[in-house]
């Protein structure tokens, strides 16, 4: 199983969840809520509003999210619709525990004590330079005060 950090329409109660919880897709387990321990630009960008987090460390806000654990057929799945390793890559990146509903083994339990664990995330480093430019956001929802609804891919 691996660790995946998911900050935009993959959470819970967003446009794309629906994915995370088909079994069809492999298996993706709910382990807490965290934010990156650095920086990064989360923008809404494109025709079609997706969220984007741009790999710049140490440049916008301290990124909230879920953490999932996952399968290798969800993580197969997971950068086929992330368009990895094109649109996004997935890296690895220090997350900060804020809440943690995981049970695991005894690594499990250390990690989540000590309040940092490492998880896969989509970021991108592949994005249009006037991105850089865009408002900065800590936590995605699609129905934000932002007013950027993000356009689901069967309506595109």
């Amino acid at each position: 199983m691996a660790r995946v950090f998911v900050y935009g329409t993959l959470k819970r109660g967003q446009p794309n969840y629906k994915h995370m919880i088909n079994t069809a897709n492999g298996l993706a387990k709910f382990q807490g809520r965290g934010r990156t321990v650095e920086k990064y630009p989360l923008v809404i960008a494109g025709k079609y509003n997706i969220p984007y987090m741009l790999n710049i460390p140490g440049t916008g806000h301290h990124v909230a999210g879920e953490i999932y654990s996952v399968d290798d057929q969800m993580l197969q799945f997971l950068d086929e619709f992330e368009g990895c390793p094109d649109m996004y890559q997935r890296t690895l990146m220090r997350i900060e525990v804020v809440e943690w509903e995981g049970k695991g083994g005894a690594g499990e339990a250390r990690a989540a004590a000590e309040g940092i664990v490492e998880c896969f995330v989509y970021s991108t480093t592949t994005y249009p330079p006037e991105w850089v430019g865009l408002p900065y956001h800590d936590s995605y929802d699609s129905l934000g005060k932002h007013g950027l609804s993000y356009v689901l891919r069967e309506s595109r």
